[in-house]
């Protein structure tokens, strides 16, 4: 299975506008951002947990992000409310479930060698660095290796036109993010190929999940 699996191409999705799709867990649903394989596969999904939906302890050889956009997500390893962003490193086993229900961003199999330790940040009292310009607050979630950040935009920040060397993908946490290419509200997901050009801005206000440097041409 396929699913905008051409890294050369620019992908613009909503995910609301996308059906729910059953996982081989009862319970567990899936919405499809971008795929390569079956269910041993690389893939960016929004997973949904029904309450009390459960997986069976599983491995996983690339290792995952999930980032938890509402409910509580849950493992062996504790409980994890909205907000909680965690990195399972390659080879990495769990059993994860949900008692009262969530929904989660999850990337599959897109980890390298560099990321050997688990991570665990709590995104609602982790700090804020300055970012490059006025209004932008910036949170680095995976701390070994480039990886992924949070990035928060005050109303009516604009940065400068700049290209990203790998790719550039964005999750819209909150808010509504823009460029001159359209409008982003939350719930968008948008992937740029290497070296594509852009000029962010955000006149509402928004937090984006921002992960650079990894849509080279395999």
């Amino acid at each position: 299975m396929n699913i905008n699996a051409d890294y050369s191409q620019r992908v613009v999705i909503h995910h609301h506008d996308l059906p729910w799709i059953a996982s081989p867990q009862s319970g567990v649903e899936r919405r499809m951002l971008e795929r390569q394989g079956v269910e041993v596969a690389k893939a960016t999904s929004i997973v949904r947990y029904h309450p009390g939906s459960k997986f069976q302890t599983h491995i996983h050889e690339l290792g995952e992000e999930i980032l938890v956009l509402d409910g509580v997500f849950s493992d062996e390893t504790g409980h994890y409310p909205a907000g909680f962003y965690l990195m399972n490193p390659l080879g990495s086993s769990h059993a994860p479930f949900s008692e009262s229900g969530c929904t989660l961003f999850v990337k599959l199999r897109h980890l390298g060698p560099a990321q050997v330790e688990r991570e665990v940040i709590d995104t609602q009292t982790a700090a804020w660095l300055h970012g490059m310009v006025p209004g932008l607050s910036v949170m680095p979630l995976m701390q070994q290796g480039s990886g992924s950040t949070l990035v928060r935009w005050a109303p009516q920040t604009y940065f400068n036109p700049h290209r990203h060397f790998g790719g550039e993908e964005i999750f819209v946490v909150d808010g509504v993010f823009e460029d001159e290419h359209g409008r982003y509200p939350e719930g968008s997901w948008i992937r740029s190929p290497h070296m594509s050009l852009h000029k962010p801005f955000s006149r509402e206000g928004c937090t984006i999940f921002v992960k650079t440097g990894h849509l080279l041409a395999e």
